[in-house]
């Protein structure tokens, strides 16, 4: 018998994404002909908090076409609990998460898949030599900036511990219970994971074209109390 070609699992939250959806699509379908060039199978998973700009519709559509695609429907909202739902339901053996306004470069994903053979965990960072972002506002900035800094005595030599697009091998997070609140869900797992290796890609994040923002005051208030949690989870368990 032939082993089973190696599945990669890519994880999208959606929440009104209609607009890019096509575009990321055809996208990933040439990203997912490189990665089966080398020998690896794909399944993109897009999880759904209750759009209502035909979103949904569109991935299923999307279904009927070359890549298997997934829809999973939620009534709850939260990017973090989103991608948890989606790992949950993944079959690969590795696992990608990204976003779907087209912010994150699907054609990084090779160069972070192949981090895999090595590494635990491979997180495309903003904060190298090379990586970015394009024209924010500075009090987005700010908030970013400041948002890495209070959490860097957890980011575990993590340059960009808010990065939403990473991958990592399934054993990182296969016996780990994940209680994210909030969006940064990548925080939580390099908290909580299991893992020895770690490494980064740079690439430089791009302003949705489609679309709102969902950076908000409540996502703000979010993000501060799923720190405190970590922290209080992380010197309760240093203490056992």
């Amino acid at each position: 018998m032939h082993n089973a070609r190696p599945l990669l699992s890519l994880i999208i939250p959606t929440l009104n994404e209609r607009a890019a959806l096509p575009i990321l699509y055809d996208r990933l379908l040439v990203v997912a002909t490189t990665l089966n060039e080398r020998g690896m199978e794909s399944e993109l998973i897009f999880v759904d908090d209750g759009s209502t700009d035909g979103t949904r519709e569109t991935i299923k559509r999307l279904t009927k076409q070359q890549l298997p695609v997934r829809l999973i429907e939620r009534t709850t909202r939260g990017l973090a609990t989103a991608v948890v739902t989606g790992l949950n339901a993944a079959h690969g053996t590795m696992l990608g998460v990204m976003d779907a306004d087209l912010s994150h470069p699907p054609e990084l994903i090779p160069s972070l898949v192949e981090a895999l053979a090595s590494h635990e965990l491979v997180v495309a960072s903003r904060h190298l030599p090379g990586g970015g972002v394009e024209e924010w506002p500075w009090h987005r900035k700010l908030f970013s900036d400041m948002a890495t800094a209070v959490a860097q005595p957890l980011a575990r030599s993590c340059t960009d511990p808010m990065s939403g697009f990473f991958f990592m091998r399934r054993s990182v997070i296969e016996t780990v219970k994940l209680k994210p609140v909030g969006y940064k869900i990548l925080l939580e797992i390099l908290v909580k994971g299991h893992f020895k290796t770690l490494t980064e890609i740079p690439y430089l994040f791009h302003n949705r074209n489609y679309g709102k923002s969902k950076l908000n005051g409540k996502v703000t208030l979010e993000y501060f109390w799923h720190l405190i949690l970590l922290y209080s989870w992380k010197y309760t368990t240093s203490l056992h």
